[in-house]
């Protein structure tokens, strides 16, 4: 590995990184984009393959501290989690057998709709006391594992942690406030991260040196990103709107060059 590509891994995970302390959550879906058309990984496979780890790292450090506020509702993230699992397995296969610009077009395009979504308003409802217990688990268990699971094999497909999939989907689930459904939404993305990167790293998929460099860069970024939230508290749903239209415009970028790279332009 040459200096300079270690520099463009490491910064690459530092500008991940910082888009998470910044606007708390999207960041990651720039990590494939970045590591093939910044830090030159040829082969889309290896890019999802090694951002996945990385995406389980980031969310893995993350849930410590929601999990401290009190933020995780366990048993229903576990349940979300396990369901999930099996999805991300399933997913993460099939993703391994489509030809890799076909993939990297698709997930051009789920970068578009992500943008379309995160630009959606947010609403902070529901109940705060809901948990799955035994006498709640008759119509809450089969939504979390229904949603889990279709949640787990998007994250596995595109291999991405699918907070974006993950939090609507725990709302829709069991009706938990947001706050609740984004703690709790991370532990969903670790295991989904690690179920995927396991299944590309079984077919060497995953290029260990820059997961290495990319985890670095973005646990500096993640500091900057979130001493830089202090100050614009305020200005945080401006932020996510300038953010989801980078997403968009980088989303189209790749939707283009996979085009490009399969003939069709």
């Amino acid at each position: 590995m040459t200096f300079q590509i270690a520099t463009l891994a490491t910064g690459s995970g530092g500008l991940v990184g910082f888009v998470l302390g910044l606007i708390g959550g999207g960041g990651s879906i720039l990590a494939v984009p970045l590591l093939m058309y910044v830090v030159g990984v040829s082969s889309p496979h290896v890019a999802i393959g090694t951002s996945a780890v990385a995406v389980a790292a980031s969310a893995f450090g993350n849930v410590i501290g929601h999990a401290r506020a009190g933020n995780v509702k366990w048993p229903c993230s576990l349940v979300f989690a396990a369901s999930g699992v099996a999805g991300a397995a399933l997913g993460s296969s099939l993703g391994k057998q489509l030809d890799g610009q076909k993939l990297i077009v698709l997930f051009g395009v789920l970068m578009v709709a992500i943008a379309m979504l995160m630009l959606r308003p947010k609403r902070n409802l529901g109940d705060p006391s809901v948990a799955l217990t035994w006498e709640s688990s008759r119509h809450l268990l089969p939504r979390l594992v229904g949603i889990g699971f279709g949640a787990g094999m998007m994250a596995g497909f595109f291999g991405i942690g699918g907070g974006f999939l993950i939090v609507p989907g725990l709302v829709a689930a069991t009706g938990m406030p947001l706050l609740y459904a984004i703690g709790s939404s991370l532990v969903a993305v670790t295991a989904f991260g690690v179920t995927t990167a396991a299944n590309y790293a079984l077919s060497g998929f995953v290029d260990w040196p820059l997961v290495g460099l990319f985890i670095a860069g973005g646990l500096v970024g993640g500091v900057f990103g979130g001493r830089l939230a202090g100050f614009l508290a305020g200005k945080k749903q401006l932020l996510s709107q300038v953010f989801a239209a980078i997403v968009a415009i980088v989303g189209l970028y790749v939707v283009y060059k996979g085009l490009v790279a399969l003939g069709y332009l």
